[in-house]
């Protein structure tokens, strides 16, 4: 294999930890391909990724690091770690997938590049002082992994957070929306629907009422608030009355604070069907709240250096909003970055088929290196920099005097 060459740059770390650093996540390009090519043939959704999962263990295993599985008792859950150093970085990788469209959100290309830069940086641990803690995070598009891996403690040594994700673009220092997830159900009473539709109650005209009393709501919500939902049963005959209608709904808005307030509103229109109509109304959450995410300026910047060293045109974001990340919890808690890493997509955006096709171009295979040399170059500077390591280090400490 040929080794990467990095350029100099104004990063504290010396040339010849850098060097190091390159040339381990080089030595391991075929496999990190390989990794990213097999995860994207084998698309797993929310706690199912089992072979996705092991793939990344078996990986890790091999390179040296003690792995953990079912970490925080989720069974396609897993921590990798390498190092004994009291730096504990940690690299979040994600694996799962979108129900019917596969890896249109592109986390083959996030796990492959978080699995390359916890190699990246196992390769000097010992020369750094670093414990690296690779963790595999499921169910990103649903329930929130890293979530309930933050409530599990999984996070709780790691004084540093980082990923990269698949975009058409590299891009550095965006927030996200907090975003809250429901499932809701109308319960009414069956009856015929032409010899006796009034002694029905009608779920699914629930279910009606609550989406338009949405709709006009949406006029009145706050910038950057959203509501969007899509119903999922709405009865089994046309010629019976719906005794259920069942729904998903998700509420996003800037700040954990202002969700709390929007759902306030947006569940007053589901009131409202129920009321108006007779049926039950049945409301769950589903998974974890997400939090806004709050990218760590230091991080960023050491992060926007890099990428720029091999050669990427990054972009900044801050103050803008992309999308919705369980990385929002974890930010909150740790100093964390969530930089784009992109490639050509031809226009195309997450979450579509067409997105879904680029996964394995070459350009997402170079997405996949750059992205982990990157991370670990930063992952690099924060170790060599006396200022940085000791803030997270007791950053590390001041969180566990929390109440």
């Amino acid at each position: 294999m040929t080794d990467i060459r990095i350029p100099d740059s104004r990063t504290p770390a010396s040339g010849t930890v850098r060097q190091a650093v390159a040339s381990s996540i080089g030595s391991w390009r075929g496999r990190l391909r390989a990794l990213s090519h097999s995860l994207h043939d084998e698309p797993e959704t929310a706690l199912q990724e089992h072979r996705s999962a092991a793939k990344i263990a078996e990986l890790l295993d091999t390179a040296g690091f003690t792995v953990t599985r079912g970490v925080g008792q989720l069974p396609t859950a897993l921590v990798g770690t390498r190092g004994s150093g009291d730096l504990v970085l940690g690299l979040c990788a994600e694996y799962d997938a979108l129900p019917g469209i596969g890896h249109a959100c592109g986390h083959n290309v996030n796990g492959a590049a978080a699995v390359g830069a916890a190699l990246g940086l196992g390769a000097v641990a010992d020369e750094l002082g670093l414990t690296v803690k690779l963790i595999g995070t499921p169910a990103e598009e649903d329930i929130g992994g890293k979530a309930l891996l933050l409530e599990a403690g999984a996070f709780d040594d790691v004084a540093a957070a980082m990923m990269v994700h698949a975009a058409p673009e590299d891009s550095v220092g965006a927030s996200s929306l907090a975003i809250g997830a429901w499932e809701i159900t109308y319960r009414g009473t069956p009856s015929h629907a032409a010899v006796a539709p009034w002694e029905g109650v009608n779920a699914l005209d629930a279910m009606t009422l609550a989406h338009t009393a949405v709709g006009l709501l949406r006029q009145q919500l706050p910038p950057g608030a959203l509501v969007h939902g899509i119903v999922t049963e709405g009865g089994q005959a046309v010629n019976v009355i719906p005794e259920r209608a069942r729904a998903r709904y998700e509420v996003r808005a800037p700040t954990l604070e202002q969700l709390t307030s929007v759902r306030g509103r947006v569940r007053a229109c589901f009131e409202a069907g129920a009321l108006a109509t007779g049926a039950q109304l049945e409301l769950h959450n589903h998974g974890r709240d997400f939090a806004e995410l709050r990218q760590d300026p230091y991080m960023t910047d050491a992060y926007a250096r890099a990428a720029r060293g091999l050669g990427r045109t990054v972009t900044s974001r801050h103050g803008e909003w992309l999308a919705s990340t369980d990385m929002g919890n974890v930010s909150l808690q740790v100093p964390a970055i969530h930089p784009t890493i992109g490639y050509d997509t031809q226009g195309a955006k997450q979450h579509t088929p067409e997105f879904t096709g680029y996964g394995k171009s070459p350009g997402a295979d170079r997405a996949v290196v750059d992205g982990a040399t990157a991370l670990a170059l930063v992952g690099a500077e924060l170790a060599t920099t006396d200022t940085q390591r000791r803030r997270l280090i007791d950053g590390v400490a001041a969180r566990r005097t929390r109440p």
